[in-house]
């Protein structure tokens, strides 16, 4: 099942997320999504997170397919040279794995092996670029393909809340230009600024998810502000979280801000991508407050 083919049916495509674990059990992963995310109409996969080392976002991808479940494999930059980046674009679309978000990535000094060399031979737009010229047949230095050509529906990133909002954009623009088809936002928590921004990039004609943290604590908020760009939480959710630190940790208090805020944007937005972080248990209860 095709992303893409959901917008195209006029589908509020519904969406969340993810992270393999460091190591090579997925018991636990496949369990939790088996009771929790059937909801959804599929599940991202994260290529190591945050320049943390874990098990690769295909290989959990393919699992979740194995189990009845549309993975959506996430795929960085960061640690692939355009060999192996276009070699498992390839992969994925023999697995049947063909949503994708393709991603820039985090630094690797952010991770658990800052001494690590970064790639980056591509970014976010020229990836979409190699995605978009494996489905006419040939790769990115324009070598013809054998067989048939794979069909991605192809996601991207964008951050509403950033304070360079005319570079983000900028940036858009040319990733749609680049080929993608859908878009993905980093967490908003204020609707006001997320409305103004779809009212200018509404113009691109393509389809833009709402994305949204469950927040577990204040502290993590004041995390996320600090040390996450694009993210922007406002003072007075972050008192909210504070005021009952016990309920906050259970993801009660995450469910009702992301609510709030998820019924504000819904009008403005194509779809919803939810990042549970380790609540996955919460995903249903959100789903059901909207």
């Amino acid at each position: 099942m095709l992303l893409t083919d959901l917008f195209k049916q006029g589908e509020f495509v519904i969406t969340s997320e993810v992270g393999p674990p460091k190591g090579c059990s997925l018991e636990t992963l496949l369990d939790r999504a088996d009771k929790y995310l059937r909801c959804v109409h599929a599940i991202n996969v994260t290529d190591c997170q945050a320049s943390v080392m874990k098990l690769g976002s295909l290989a959990t991808c393919k699992a979740l397919l194995d189990n009845g479940h549309t993975p959506v494999l996430q795929l960085t930059c960061r640690d692939r040279n355009r060999i192996a980046l276009q070699s498992d674009l390839l992969s994925a679309a023999y697995f049947g794995i063909n949503n994708v978000l393709l991603l820039t990535g985090d630094h690797t000094t952010l991770g658990d092996a800052p001494n690590s060399k970064p790639v980056y031979d591509l970014d976010s737009v020229s990836l979409l670029k190699a995605a978009s010229m494996l489905e006419s047949g040939s790769d990115l230095d324009g070598n013809k393909l054998t067989g048939s050509a794979p069909k991605f529906a192809k996601g991207a990133v964008v951050s509403p809340c950033s304070d360079s909002v005319n570079a983000q954009l900028h940036k858009m623009d040319a990733k749609v230009r680049a080929g993608a088809e859908f878009f993905q936002t980093q967490t908003v928590y204020d609707p006001e600024r997320f409305i103004s921004f779809i009212s200018r990039a509404k113009s691109f004609g393509v389809p833009v998810m709402l994305g949204i943290v469950i927040l577990k604590s204040a502290r993590m908020a004041e995390f996320m502000n600090k040390n996450i760009a694009g993210v922007s939480i406002p003072q007075f959710i972050i008192d909210e979280l504070a005021a009952d630190p016990e309920r906050a940790k259970s993801g009660e208090t995450g469910v009702e801000i992301a609510a709030r805020v998820i019924k504000e944007c819904r009008p403005y937005c194509q779809g919803l991508h939810i990042m549970p972080l380790g609540l996955e248990d919460k995903v249903p209860q959100l789903l059901e407050c909207l």
